[in-house]
């Protein structure tokens, strides 16, 4: 076998140079105006998926290089490693997809060609495929270059989710239901909703590398399971990073307990990723809000207990300033009545996928908010207040996607295990092995990746660029896994029936949320250059 870690220190550095050549071009035909950055879209998205590559080329040497100084970069790893990196050094040498129809190539950029590592063998894939077989699709989990307290977490939520989520997750999708409170009730004694808020307010004080393995462990058994997390997250962030002492003490123990369930109201109709331009309004009357617009897709929102809703209460502002957070509790609503709150109404969003929590669209008209509940006490810092959470949800998005793919491989592989075909499992056939290797190494990569970003965020440092780049990276590598074993299963996975039908579908929101992959690359871009 090739030197692995010498070819992944070479692609790592050609990756670097050509990120650096490809961020010159690009600054050359855009400089730093907007309507350029605009105009040249296709060049800047270009850009960060470049530079995406070159960072996880980077976090795969890096964990490489940890592994080989304990020891322990097995032949597992080093396989993982030697495809990926081959795959990508083509890619980015030859055309890099950032969708399945768009594409970026070094002459787009007008500079040239990045040196190519040799891709691995068909053999080299063979005996990769065996050792997955071996670990029953776990094998890119043997060395993920984490401490022996993660680990230990990592395998007390596999547990939880192979026995109260996997035997059920797939009735739920099909019969579009809530997932049961009991789940949740669980889910809060094992401190899942109090992850990373701090000891003092009842929570498990981890850190974002420990909500990474537990959103990727849940996500794995059902992205629903996984997704309950992230708006405790979101909520307790808000409140840890831009509350008042008054209300931090009281909001984040009730979070960490599951005593309460927030949900994120930010989204309007005709709004998007424009978040600036929302125009639900808040007006201050005596010791109150009153408030009056339009919000939709909310996730959880029938179920929640209190809404982390960004509203306009400077009626004289068009952009980002004046927006205001409003911790605005509600009654907790089911099925039959989803919103019994004065001043509320909303309905039910019917969605592919994604439905454990189901998705609502809600209508305020004269709904009200006690005064004291604006986050920090100071009117115009919610577009502030909501960017600080955003390196923390892509990071969390990530790990789900990551759990998300962790999923597709393991049913793919499976089902190649299972089923016969002219005597022999399909899993002896390479164009099936070499799609269960090729998510395996990219699974990997992300995974990485998304530790990388979370240890960043731990550290105190910015992470806006990394945590981007991981969700970019992940989201894609999830849509492909659940593609490639829903072609595995053939027209079995065309059927409801099997689980991979659902993956497929939640495996597809995820290049939406959090910021499309199209916005993603927008914001990496303008990083990258300065803006």
């Amino acid at each position: 076998m090739p030197d692995i870690l010498a070819d992944l220190s070479a692609a790592a550095e050609t990756a670097a140079d050509y990120t650096q050549a490809a961020r010159a071009a690009v600054k050359a035909r855009t400089g730093a105006d907007r309507a350029a950055f605009d105009r040249e879209q296709h060049l800047l998205h270009g850009l960060a998926w470049v530079a995406t590559y070159a960072e996880t080329l980077r976090e795969v040497r890096d964990w490489a290089a940890a592994l080989s100084e304990k020891g322990a970069f097995g032949e597992t790893e080093q396989l993982l490693a030697r495809l990926l990196v081959g795959e990508y050094s083509a890619q980015l040498a030859g055309g890099l997809p950032m969708t399945q129809v768009e594409a970026i190539r070094p002459a787009d950029f007008g500079v040239p060609a990045p040196a190519c590592i040799t891709a691995a063998t068909q053999e080299e894939k063979t005996k990769l495929a065996q050792l997955l077989r071996d670990a029953q699709g776990r094998a890119t989990l043997e060395q993920t270059g984490l401490d022996e307290e993660s680990e230990m977490i990592r395998d007390q939520f596999r547990k939880f989710a192979e026995a109260e989520v996997v035997p059920y997750a797939h009735e739920w999708h099909l019969k579009d239901e809530l997932i049961p409170l009991e789940i949740l009730e669980h889910m809060g004694q094992l401190g899942v909703f109090g992850l990373t808020i701090p000891e003092e307010f009842g929570g498990a004080g981890l850190g974002k590398t420990a909500m990474c393995v537990v959103s990727e462990e849940l996500s794995r058994g059902y992205i629903g399971v996984g997704s309950l997390g992230t708006r405790s997250e979101i909520a307790a962030e808000l409140i840890m990073t831009g509350g008042t002492p008054e209300q931090k003490d009281y909001w984040l123990p009730k979070i960490a307990s599951a005593e309460i369930l927030p949900t994120a109201v930010f989204t309007e109709p005709n709004t998007g990723s424009d978040l600036g331009a929302l125009r639900t309004r808040a007006v201050k009357e005596g010791d109150a809000y009153i408030v009056t617009g339009n919000k939709t897709w909310i996730t959880h929102a029938a179920r929640a207990d209190v809404m982390t809703l960004l509203v306009r209460t400077d009626p004289n502002t068009s952009d980002h300033r004046g927006l205001s957070m409003l911790l605005a509790p509600k009654q907790r609503g089911d099925d039959d009545n989803p919103f019994p709150v004065d001043g509320m109404t909303g309905g039910e969003i019917e969605v592919l996928g994604y439905r454990g929590m189901k998705e609502y669209e809600i209508g305020f008209d004269g709904f009200k908010v006690p005064a004291a509940n604006l986050l920090g006490g100071v009117e115009g810092m919610g577009f502030k207040h909501l960017m600080a959470t955003f390196e923390s949800a892509r990071i969390q998005t990530a790990a789900r996607a990551v759990g998300v793919a962790q999923c597709a491989l393991e049913l793919g592989l499976q089902y190649a295990l299972d089923r016969k075909q002219f005597g022999t499992e399909i899993f002896t056939f390479p164009r099936v092995a070499n799609k269960l290797v090729m998510m395996a190494a990219e699974i990997m990569a992300s995974r990485q990746i998304a530790y990388f970003a979370a240890r960043q965020k731990d550290s105190g440092k910015r992470c806006d660029l990394e945590a981007g780049m991981a969700k970019l990276l992940a989201a894609r590598v999830a849509w492909s896994a659940a593609d490639n074993a829903l072609q595995i299963h053939g027209g079995n996975g065309f059927a409801l029936e099997y689980p991979i039908s659902r993956v497929l579908c939640d495996a597809r929101i995820l290049n939406i949320f959090e910021g499309a992959g199209e916005i993603q690359a927008q914001v990496i871009g303008r990083r990258l250059l300065g803006d």
